[in-house]
């Protein structure tokens, strides 16, 4: 990781806190090719992908717990060539966790266009006029009015624990529920430059998660996948929207609808809702599987103007096709909601320095009456926060090789 100076008050702070302790080893970190990976050779899958043989495991452990059947046998059906069962269950949970909550996006792009500029309600409906409101009472509330200049730049740190909680399975009229609530701890550390760029790392339970932008395309690495690309228009990060920007959050829901009010805990919020086009889903779609819809709710406390509650829903369904042996056409539906807190003030900013998401993915189908649902969570919390790092460049935000590769190889 490039090591940059971001003043002497950070600097000050850090050597404060510093201790060195020689007795303890620190634990290797996992970032190239997994081990347990190595007969895929050259394969590379989707993060769905590995989200469904990760179900189909559950699902292969629930068998044999009903039938005496060993876990082996349900895997001479799998889709797969992978040697996945041989792999301890403590590290596909990880990988679930990590491949859902790790660095999930946005639906939608930002909005480019100056959002606290003067808003012409003639001819506008009152969803999109109210939002537009409580957007400037957002920014208004996070100081983002007051400020003369932006933030060219931004660097933050934190820390994460991962809960895989459980996973219910239903066959008609019975119900499994499997796992317990094991988890892992970690870190992570956060640039950001405007327009559109960022990166991430994320390291979990031993295992590092990389992503980033350079402002045109979004990439993501992890051990067991490698490192792809995402499809479709350019997305932010869902970790920069979750209080630690807020105008980058203001900017993403520019052209939300207001539904109307809702009671998060103690609070009365307004519920925003920005979606994703079927354009925009569609880019998103690849080989049988079909991005199907993407939306974000943002719940904005009435009493303080603040973003407490962000909520998105991803729906995928995976069309039959004679190479992935499906009886049926399968639906996966991804939810996160994330409680927004412990606002503090950075440089005249209020920024969120707590949260909890928690994540339900279920699968389920059009004919058959099984489906599988699995509930997981993360708290975390920021540590640091500076904006205007000096010295920090778009070189900072430059892909890894292979995603240029293959930008050129596909270009005509």
């Amino acid at each position: 990781m490039t090591i940059i100076n971001m003043g002497s008050r950070s600097a000050t702070r850090t050597r404060k806190q510093q201790r060195w302790c020689t007795q303890q080893t620190l634990t290797p970190l996992m970032e190239g090719p997994d081990p347990d990976m190595q007969e895929e050779g050259t394969k590379k899958e989707s993060s769905w992908e590995h989200i469904r043989e990760w179900f189909r495991i559950q699902k292969g452990i629930s068998s044999s717990t009903n039938n005496n059947i060993s876990i082996s046998s349900s895997s001479s059906s799998s889709i797969y060539s992978t040697n996945s069962n041989s792999i301890p269950s403590k590290r596909q949970d990880l990988r679930l966790l990590l491949g859902v909550l790790g660095c999930p996006l946005a639906p939608i792009p930002l909005v480019n266009d100056q959002i606290h500029d003067r808003i012409h309600i003639k001819d506008i409906p009152i969803e999109t006029s109210s939002a537009h409101y409580i957007i400037q009472q957002y920014l208004a509330a996070t100081g983002c009015l007051k400020q003369q200049k932006s933030a060219k730049n931004m660097y933050a740190t934190g820390m994460v624990k991962m809960v895989c909680c459980e996973t219910e399975i239903s066959s008609g009229k019975n119900v499994k529920s499997l796992g317990t609530r094991s988890g892992e701890s970690g870190c992570f550390v956060l640039w950001q430059m405007l327009p559109g760029m960022w990166s991430l790392e994320l390291v979990v339970g031993g295992n590092k998660v990389v992503a980033g932008s350079d402002g045109k395309t979004v990439w993501r690495h992890t051990p067991w996948l490698g490192t792809h690309a995402a499809k479709g228009p350019q997305r932010p990060l869902r970790r920069i929207i979750q209080g630690l920007d807020p105008k980058s959050t203001a900017s993403l829901f520019a052209k939300a609808q207001c539904l109307g009010e809702k009671r998060i805990g103690d609070d009365e919020c307004f519920v925003l809702k920005v979606a994703a086009d079927r354009a925009a889903v569609m880019e998103r779609s690849e080989g049988p599987a079909e991005v199907i819809r993407h939306v974000l709710y943002g719940y904005f406390c009435q009493k303080s103007g603040l973003l407490i509650y962000l909520e998105d829903s991803h729906l995928t369904r995976v069309l039959h096709t004679p190479e992935n042996n499906n009886v049926d056409t399968v639906y996966w539906e991804t939810t996160i909601g994330s409680s927004i807190g412990d606002y503090r003030d950075v440089d005249g900013l209020l920024i969120a320095h707590q949260g909890r998401s928690i994540a339900t993915v279920f699968r389920f189908g059009e004919v058959s009456m099984q489906h599988s649902r699995t509930r997981m969570e993360e708290i975390w919390s920021i540590d640091d926060v500076v904006f205007n790092v000096p010295g920090l460049s778009m070189d900072y935000f430059i892909p890894p090789a292979d995603i240029i590769d293959n930008q050129q190889n596909l270009s005509p």
